[in-house]
């Protein structure tokens, strides 16, 4: 996501640190070129002029003409800046009881998936969610959910057979709410593939019926300007309380990112980064900022190892370490809880610099490799690569369909492990240190206190 956009920024502020006194000339062509590259990452005009002026306001001002690197000034004037365009601070969900969240948006923006994966991350955060099914116009969505329901071990309200009355069915669904043990209700309707009095009308009547805490529009943001438009226009007739971007993942350039949040004046919730449940993230602009920039988001990366390791795992590499007794089965553990953590080059665009990694690396391909190496070893050769002669590296690289120069580099890189780990010292110290460095890596408990409101 926002690879384009990205490489363009990254290429002008290489320039720009070049310089070795910052002037309103080579300042004023740096703007130009970042605003080219915010237009053709389909930002909303307004939104790119307005964006560009604020940042030479600051840009020009006498501190930083001063400061012992200009560059490096500006490209932080402009992290701020980008950090404050695409919200600020998170915002966190209203949870105050009767605690309804209503999700809205047009047809294939993935609002069923979105409703789903908010549950799931709910029940994750120690909340009790239920799921209503009110797309009365396509009943496969009202399949999906009830599918995905199960998925996640969620109570999902499924409406009558042939129901054709929203408000009824809504009503209906209320009652059923009352019998269930949850406390946060997510309530999916009904989209149209573009927005018009009926659909607006059924939702403020929806809206009037439920009062709900929160109106959540899932925009597709591989949509660009249209997805500003739609919400816009949703805005105005029902008051959104927050926004829902989805498809980052396959997004290149970003702009209904980086304008919605600007002219709806509402902050965007979460985003969506894969189609599979678990790929669902709160939103943090100040970290998006750091990707766009190319300073990656390490925060966000250790937040996921934290959720995808297991602690008896991390126990029994620390024991490894300790004894500088790692092998190969343990190198295939580790890659088996990278890929828990989620798309390679999701995890990539986390760390920086990571933009710059080749493909082979970003799209997950050299994992596989390596994975093929190990598989085509036998349990012996595991334990003791030493004993991996010229004639079993041969036969290896046959059996995973690689080299034997690709069976070598994996030994090499191994070799180079086992020293890198012999003085480590005790992971816990580590992680603990690292907790202490600024990052603040965040707890469940955390999670809670701080995005979603008490009760």
């Amino acid at each position: 996501m926002f690879s384009r956009l990205s490489d363009q920024l990254q290429q002008t502020f290489k320039n720009l640190r070049g310089q070795g006194r910052i002037t309103e000339a080579n300042i004023s062509e740096a703007l130009r070129e970042v605003r080219l590259a915010l237009l053709d990452a389909d930002v909303h005009f307004q939104v790119a002029k307005d964006f560009i002026a604020r940042v030479k306001e600051k840009a020009l001002g006498e501190t930083v003409i001063k400061s012992v690197a200009p560059g490096q000034q500006i490209i932080k004037i402009f992290q701020d800046e980008l950090t404050q365009l695409l919200g600020g601070d998170a915002a966190p969900l209203d949870l105050n009881k009767p605690a309804r969240i209503l999700m809205v948006g047009l047809n294939g923006a993935g609002k069923t998936t979105s409703s789903a994966k908010l549950a799931k991350w709910l029940k994750a955060q120690g909340q009790h969610p239920m799921l209503v099914a009110l797309d009365l116009v396509r009943p496969a969505a009202i399949e999906q959910l009830v599918t995905l329901g199960k998925q996640i071990e969620v109570p999902v309200f499924e409406p009558a057979a042939g129901s054709t009355d929203v408000i009824a069915t809504a009503r209906e669904a209320l009652a059923w709410c009352e019998q269930q043990h949850g406390n946060v209700t997510i309530f999916d309707t009904a989209g149209r593939r573009e927005i018009d009095e009926a659909l607006v009308n059924e939702l403020s009547q929806l809206k009037e019926l439920f009062q709900p805490q929160e109106i959540l529009l899932v925009c597709d943001g591989a949509t660009g300007q249209q997805a500003v438009s739609v919400a816009e226009r949703f805005h105005a007739a029902l008051e959104l309380t927050g926004l829902i971007l989805t498809k980052l993942d396959g997004d290149a350039r970003g702009g209904a990112a980086l304008s919605l949040r600007s002219v709806t004046g509402r902050p965007i919730k979460f985003v969506g980064v894969g189609e599979k449940l678990d790929q669902w993230e709160l939103f943090h602009p100040d970290r998006l900022a750091g990707r766009i920039l190319g300073m990656g988001d390490v925060v966000s990366f250790v937040e996921k190892a934290a959720e995808a390791f297991e602690m008896d795992e991390m126990m029994q590499l620390e024991k490894k370490l300790k004894t500088s007794s790692l092998d190969l089965n343990d190198f295939l553990a580790q890659l088996k809880m990278i890929r828990r953590m989620g798309p390679l080059e999701n995890l990539v665009g986390m760390l920086p610099g990571g933009a710059k990694l080749p493909p082979n690396v970003t799209n997950g391909k050299e994992l596989t490799q390596i994975e093929a190496i190990i598989f085509s070893m036998t349990l012996q050769e595991r334990k003791r690569p030493e004993i991996l002669n010229a004639r079993r590296r041969h036969r290896i690289a046959q059996g995973s369909g690689t080299t034997v120069t690709a069976v070598n580099n994996l030994l090499l890189r191994f070799q180079q492990l086992k020293k890198m780990t012999k003085n480590m010292g005790n992971m816990k110290k580590m992680l603990a240190q690292f907790g202490k460095s600024g990052l603040n890596m965040p707890s469940q408990q955390n999670y809670q206190r701080h995005f979603i409101s008490p009760k």
